[in-house]
């Protein structure tokens, strides 16, 4: 077979060399280009991140001053307005103590029962208002001491129980409000119309959703009776908080609500 002339090979070589060189060019502006992009897309998503820290920080802030804001009125309700109810009663009690005619005495007792009922509202509200009570933990304890001031001078007898609960869980302050308000409710519906002896007050946690669930052994609610303003209330409080309010009567009255924290 005839060799090829130098020449010829001269130029294959140089073709090839070009070609490799050219290859490793386009290889090199890919990488460049690739990194490029690479590092385009990790400036925007540093600036995406400050932006959004810019936002977190902002809303930081004004949590804050409404946390603040939240203490003020407290602090001041705590001082103006408890020793107003404080020196209210001392001098319903003081003109008791001096009146003579039955009559006033009892316009008196009326007088000491409506500033007590004042107290106990406000010391509520104060608990409502303190952002360190923002607690599954702080809620379930307020709502069981409650339940048991409220209970003690009926017949009925109250059970409380606990279920995986994580007492440092956050709750929202309106979820904390609206489920202690549910609670009163049912609590007050239980002594008036159940005719129970026996109350089951129980907390369920299941990973991001907590139940609250209020049991009696009573008459339960006749089937298709009006429903009361009571029972309305507790389902639109449960809506607002995109919760959840079910009511079974069988064997009893069972209030079931649902919140996602």
């Amino acid at each position: 077979m005839n060799r090829l002339p130098d020449s010829i090979k001269l130029v294959y070589i140089i073709a090839a060399i070009l070609l490799i060189t050219f290859m490793v060019f386009i290889v090199l502006i890919v990488v460049l280009y690739n990194k490029r992009q690479v590092f385009f897309i990790q400036q925007q998503k540093l600036q995406e991140a400050e932006y959004q820290n810019q936002i977190l920080q902002k809303e930081l802030e004004k949590q804050r001053s409404i946390e603040i804001e939240r203490e003020r009125i407290s602090h001041d309700m705590h001082d103006d307005l408890g020793a107003g109810i404080s020196a209210l009663k001392l001098q319903a009690e003081f003109l008791k103590q001096r009146a003579e005619d039955e009559d006033l005495k009892s316009d008196i007792d009326e007088l000491l029962k409506t500033s007590e009922e004042m107290n106990i509202s406000m010391r509520e509200m104060l608990w409502s208002l303190n952002a360190q009570n923002d607690t599954l933990g702080s809620f379930i304890d307020y709502s069981r001491i409650y339940a048991q001031n409220f209970l003690k001078k009926t017949k009925i007898q109250l059970s409380i129980e606990n279920e995986n609960v994580i007492s440092e869980t956050s709750v929202t302050t309106e979820q904390r409000r609206n489920l202690f308000l549910c609670l009163k409710e049912a609590l007050n519906n239980a002594y008036k119309h159940s005719q129970s002896n026996q109350l089951k007050l129980s907390f369920v946690q299941k990973d991001k959703e907590f139940m609250m669930k209020i049991s009696d052994n009573g008459i339960g609610i006749t089937h298709g009776s009006a429903e009361g303003n009571g029972l309305r209330n507790m389902k639109r409080r449960m809506q607002e908080q995109n919760g959840h309010c079910e009511i079974i009567t069988e064997n009893g009255t069972h209030l079931f609500f649902r919140i996602d924290l």
